[in-house]
């Protein structure tokens, strides 16, 4: 594979995975006031988006180190 298409490859994959993410998102953040399981919604979207920036993955850990004793595991 030349590195043009690498390079392309990389950047789709990046759009695809942000637009995923931020759906899953604003599914979540709707949820606040809609009926739906935002509490579990929110992370999965942050999880998706985890995968290609580091702001969502620092993120996550911060609101993995906010939960008490065992749900941390």
């Amino acid at each position: 594979m030349s590195p043009f298409a690498a390079a392309t490859l990389k950047q789709a994959r990046r759009l695809v995975v942000s637009i995923v993410g931020v759906t899953i998102l604003g599914i979540g953040l709707a949820m606040i006031v809609l009926p739906g399981p935002a509490i579990v919604v929110i992370p999965v979207g942050l999880g998706v988006l985890a995968t290609e920036f580091v702001w969502a993955k620092n993120l996550l850990r911060d609101i993995k180190n906010r939960l008490p004793g065992q749900a941390r595991d």
